[in-house]
């Protein structure tokens, strides 16, 4: 009779491994990374502290089995290309967002991940697609020896046709793709595609530190001076200056907004532009604001209005009420485009070999009111910042410290006089007697004093700890106390058995007292 053969136990999946400090590693392969090819473990390690290590260590495993199982038995076969055509489908934004959102998925995410499906994606892979954004924009992998052409279409290559070198996307539009991708993972979630969305496990790129170069006041003026040379030109330069508005409000001002008796500017909207084309649309942060005008600019503005009238009426044309501020049509009834505006002031910068742009305008505007002492809740107001002032702060802090040390200055000349002296040396007297916070102190200071006075001479006897117990009422323990302070501070020396003498005038620290009671005497 054939023995009967022990039934062999199915292969276990996943590894937990011991580690020297007594803690539990657990490791499951999940496949291979889409990106680079190469294999893909999860892994998490259990404290040795953890009361239930090898149960909990066992819970881990499963847990990442059930992640793996759920990749491998997905809900859908969608790929990451077939997300993003029905994220853009069903979002709602404005037409500026939407753009900036079609480049970016055009450009960066489907080229890279597109091809992988949605069940697929994990935290790894999405890693990965942040390492290769972050060396090349051209997604070259380092390897890439090419020309970039200035154009796609058919051309004679010149001095912009440069052999290619790996710069990374920077900072800020790596994170924008990242709010992309949150989003459009969220409505697969949502949409039933995946139980869990694998950014949550994947390390976020890190939120881009502001950090705004407005121009010098000097640079500032000699833009201002050089564009004044079209007058037109010159007050738009100034009022950007003066209002911190964006380019496409500065586009979009109209005259029925602007009330030059109240002194008050409106900003509604705003001028967006792609190419070619543009639109009007709401304010960044879609909320409309009013901008208090100084005399100055107010003056400016009316001689500008009145140019503008004697310019119409040459054309037998009056200006529309509801026309442009800023406009080429003699009627004001069109508006100047954003692109052709930052184009004209980058090469009046140019010019004048001054590194800025237009952009910086509004910098210039914040930080300057700021360094005035403007709150930054009202310069958050100004310039359209939500949040209160909280964004305000967080691009202009270094100009809010700035603001905050000159408070300090200014604090100091309306406060009361600080009752110390500080010498050559640094060493600090005060003017004042030193508060006594016990028996013994009163006692100290009493012979101090005494020594001060003169009435206790270099070479007199201390009155022993016994007379000084029955004066003061106190033990002997204070008595002894007080007379190791002013041997401490060198008026008095002592020895055991010995009673205590006033310190000779060698002593620096007698000297000291001496100048003390001199300038007390001034006084």
């Amino acid at each position: 009779m054939t023995p009967r053969k022990t039934p062999s136990k199915p292969q276990q999946r996943g590894e937990i491994l011991p580690l020297p400090s007594g803690s539990l590693k657990v490791r499951v392969y999940a496949g291979r990374d889409a990106l680079t090819g190469k294999k893909h473990f999860l892994t998490e390690t259990v404290p040795h502290t953890h009361p239930e290590l090898a149960k909990e260590a066992e819970r881990v495993r499963t847990r990442f089995l059930n992640q793996v199982d759920e990749q491998r038995g997905p809900r859908t076969s969608a790929t990451v290309d077939k997300l993003m055509d029905d994220y853009l489908e069903k979002i709602n934004v404005d037409k500026s967002t939407r753009l900036g959102y079609e480049s970016k998925i055009r450009n960066h995410i489907k080229p890279l991940i597109g091809h992988v499906k949605v069940a697929k994606l994990d935290a790894h892979t999405i890693d990965s697609f942040y390492a290769t954004l972050r060396a090349c924009s051209a997604h070259c992998g380092g390897k890439g020896k090419f020309i970039e052409h200035r154009t796609k279409r058919d051309h004679a290559c010149n001095e912009k046709c440069r052999p290619h070198s790996c710069e990374g996307l920077s900072v800020s539009t790596i994170r924008q793709i990242h709010s992309i991708l949150g989003g459009a993972l969220k409505r697969a979630v949502k949409w039933d595609w995946l139980r869990v969305n694998p950014l949550d496990q994947a390390e976020a790129p890190p939120t881009p530190t502001p950090n705004p170069h407005p121009p010098e006041p000097e640079e500032a003026a000699a833009a201002l001076n050089e564009a004044f040379r079209d007058f037109t030109w010159g007050v738009f330069v100034w009022l950007t200056m003066v209002t911190g508005a964006r380019r496409g409000e500065m586009c979009a001002l109209r005259w029925s907004l602007l009330d030059l008796d109240r002194a008050v500017l409106q900003i509604k909207t705003s001028i967006g532009q792609e190419g070619k084309e543009t639109w009007e649309k709401d304010t960044k942060t879609h909320q409309q604001r009013r901008i208090a005008l100084d005399q100055e600019t107010v003056a400016l503005l009316r001689a500008y209005r009145q140019r503008c009238e004697e310019s119409a009426k040459e054309f037998a044309q009056t200006i529309e009420r509801d026309g442009r501020i800023f406009s080429n049509s003699v009627d004001h009834s069109t508006y100047w485009k954003p692109d052709t505006v930052s184009q004209r002031y980058s090469r009046l910068c140019d010019k004048l070999d001054i590194d800025t742009d237009l952009h910086s305008l509004r910098h210039y505007s914040a930080t300057e009111l700021i360094s005035a002492g403007v709150d930054p809740r009202t310069v958050a107001g100004r310039l359209g910042h939500g949040g209160g002032g909280a964004t305000t702060l967080k691009v202009y802090s270094a100009w809010v410290s700035e603001a905050d040390q000159r408070a300090a200055g200014n604090l100091r000349g309306r406060m009361p006089t600080v009752p110390v002296t500080i010498d050559v040396d640094g060493s600090a007297t005060t003017t004042v007697e030193p508060e006594i916070r016990g028996p013994y102190q009163q006692i100290a200071a009493d012979l101090r004093g005494a020594i001060v006075c003169g009435a206790l001479k270099p070479g007199d006897n201390l009155p022993t700890v016994v007379e000084l117990c029955q004066r003061y009422n106190v033990a002997a323990g204070t008595a002894n106390r007080a007379v190791a302070e002013l041997k401490a501070s060198g008026l008095v020396t002592a020895s055991r058995g010995k009673r205590a003498v006033v310190a000779p005038l060698s002593e620096s620290s007698f000297a000291n007292v001496v100048s003390l009671k001199s300038k007390r005497a001034g006084k």
